[in-house]
């Protein structure tokens, strides 16, 4: 991850607790620059918390600082968190309002491997609004599919379409192979996947769509009626996003963001080993980084000894 990557992303959030307003024209975004993040030096001795994660990182995105790091590089399957970059994909290919009908093969698909869905039925037709509620909110396969075959035109299209904007935000540690994080050799870093969701939280919409506790879509004469539920239980922390994730092969994911102190803050923790864990994991380090700025008395600024790396 790059430095002035994360400042110059992290400066369209403005206030990541503010509602975002749904908009039709995707919006451009900042190169990435070359600079590494800062690493502050551990001048006091408050300790570092215990993280079970195998993988996690958090970092200040208002200077780009690393507060916590822990196999931050190392490759491995991030499983749903796949579909932040599915929905900023989708993002730049399509308008909102474009309507997108379910097919047999999107079903099948997402049933066939087990995969957490939408609910979605083959002849449905679904704006891409509505669909990326399906695709975040529960965290469909199905949308994920239909999303993909509409907007490669095809998966594999799509996925080189993933894998271009990876390599534009310099997420050179990053690989995907599919649309919604199903095993398969793709993989990334819990770095990569923090740049991932900095970028994906510039964009007002989808920033609106990862806080949303709850979606509800009226039945219409093109689709039936659909509940959706937000999987990320720190929404109830006061975080703004972003997303779950979980296989056998990557344990269980996350991906978040939530504001302390006045400060926002961007973490990815992987490979934990709960449900429940991942969650607990994303709090203590929330926790941990904010009573460390307290302490230090800060006013806007990050915990001196605050950025730590563990091997």
């Amino acid at each position: 991850m790059r430095n002035g990557v994360i400042i110059a992303l992290a400066a369209a959030l403005v206030t990541a607790g503010a509602a975002a307003a749904p908009a039709q024209a995707a919006p451009t975004h900042a190169a990435p620059a070359t600079t590494t993040p800062t690493q502050a030096a551990p001048t006091k001795t408050r300790q570092a918390p215990s993280v079970t994660a195998r993988e996690a990182y958090l970092v200040d995105t208002m200077d780009g600082t690393v507060q916590f790091a822990k196999r931050e590089s190392r490759r491995v399957p991030v499983a749903s968190l796949t579909k932040v970059m599915t929905a900023y994909v989708v993002r730049r290919e399509a308008r909102l309002d474009d309507v997108v009908t379910i097919t047999k093969a999107d079903v099948r698909y997402a049933t066939a491997g087990g995969a957490a869905t939408a609910g979605l039925r083959a002849g449905e037709r679904l704006t891409v609004r509505d669909l990326l509620y399906g695709l975040m909110l529960p965290s469909g396969a199905d949308a994920a599919h239909a999303l993909a075959e509409r907007y490669g035109p095809g998966t594999a299209k799509f996925v080189a379409k993933m894998n271009d904007a990876a390599q534009a935000l310099g997420l050179r540690d990053t690989r995907y192979a599919n649309a919604d994080g199903m095993p398969s050799k793709a993989y990334s870093t819990a770095r990569d996947q923090a740049t991932l969701a900095l970028a994906a939280l510039r964009d007002p919409v989808i920033a609106s769509v990862v806080k949303t506790p709850k979606r509800v879509v009226g039945k219409s004469a093109l689709h039936r009626g659909h509940v959706w539920r937000n999987t990320n239980d720190l929404l109830d922390d006061g975080a703004v996003g972003l997303k779950t994730g979980f296989t056998n092969q990557a344990g269980y994911c996350l991906s978040f963001a939530a504001v302390r102190g006045g400060r926002t803050y961007v973490g990815v923790v992987l490979g934990e080993r709960s449900d429940k864990a991942r969650f607990a994991t994303a709090r203590k380090l929330l926790d941990w980084v904010s009573e460390g700025a307290a302490s230090e008395g800060a006013t806007g600024g990050v915990a001196e000894g605050a950025g730590v790396t563990l091997p």
